[in-house]
């Protein structure tokens, strides 16, 4: 495996083996890596004949600059570990020698996919998750693109920009991935302490909760009623959004039962900001 930082040594490697003509595939992540993003190397190295797994961490996806810079960096355990999962090179640039100076992002209007839920509780945070894809997909033009069903609703913003922009692309999405007691894997979740952690895991019970009220004949609204009222009895964690979307447009979901129904939720727990999400039927 090979290790490349610049994108004159990632289209020098790209050329020499050949990638225009093979199947390739692409993770890209923010590094930190967890069982989540091995699962998502393994399958895309099952998937073509070449991988490159990207690590950056994309300032202009953060809205605050206090959480930027307590983003964990761990690039030579990230290489270790793509590695081991099957990666064919790590492409790990400067936000610098990425962007070709200045990292900056313009602003980006796909409805609710983009204004709301985390849109409306982080302002910018999609433009810059569409900066960085954009470029990332020009620079390596892979054959396939996978992402995590963690970030729900940067998936969608995804698969909008690829179809925009990059049509011949496919983007994939791998499951979600918890530890033994429900936790969503989560980069972020190294900054909690071991009670933070035991807060964490309501909210995939919170989750758990309103599927099984639904399931026993709740209407969408007072299944996630229940929710709510569960997590506001809690002082250790801070609920910014309970709700049921369609996850492919992430409007609220109110409707008929189907399958792009999800329930989703962000909440903060020791200061740290934590997303997860499951099928509103399971």
């Amino acid at each position: 495996m090979v290790l490349l930082h610049s994108l004159e040594e990632l289209h020098k490697w790209q050329h020499q083996s050949g990638w225009s003509v093979r199947k390739t595939c692409f993770v890209p992540t923010m590094g930190a890596l967890h069982e989540g993003h091995v699962s998502l190397i393994r399958q895309a190295s099952k998937r073509g004949d070449l991988l490159v797994v990207s690590i950056l961490v994309n300032p202009t996806q953060f809205d605050k600059k206090s959480d930027y810079d307590a983003y964990p960096v761990t690039l030579e355990q990230d290489v270790a570990i793509a590695e081991e999962a099957g990666a064919d090179a790590v492409f790990a640039p400067s936000a610098e020698e990425l962007y070709g100076g200045i990292p900056a992002a313009s602003p980006v209007d796909y409805g609710p996919l983009t204004q709301a839920y985390e849109g409306a509780h982080r302002p910018g945070h999609f433009d810059g998750v569409v900066a960085v894809v954009d470029l990332l997909f020009d620079a390596v033009k892979p054959t396939f693109a996978f992402f995590g069903e963690k970030d729900l609703q940067q998936v969608a913003v995804v698969k909008r920009l690829a179809e925009e922009r990059h049509p011949k692309l496919e983007v994939l999405v791998g499951s979600l991935v918890r530890d033994g007691q429900g936790l969503a894997l989560s980069s972020r979740n190294a900054r909690l302490d071991e009670q933070g952690l035991f807060a964490a895991r309501h909210l995939s019970q919170t989750i758990r909760q309103v599927q099984s009220a639904f399931a026993e004949g709740a209407s969408v609204s007072e299944a996630l009623e229940l929710g709510r009222l569960q997590l506001l009895e809690r002082h250790d964690v801070v609920l910014e959004y309970l709700d049921a979307v369609d996850a492919r447009t992430f409007r609220p979901f109110r409707g008929q039962m189907s399958d792009s129904a999800y329930v989703v939720i962000a909440a903060q727990v020791q200061d740290v900001r934590l997303i997860d999400n499951g099928p509103l039927r399971t």
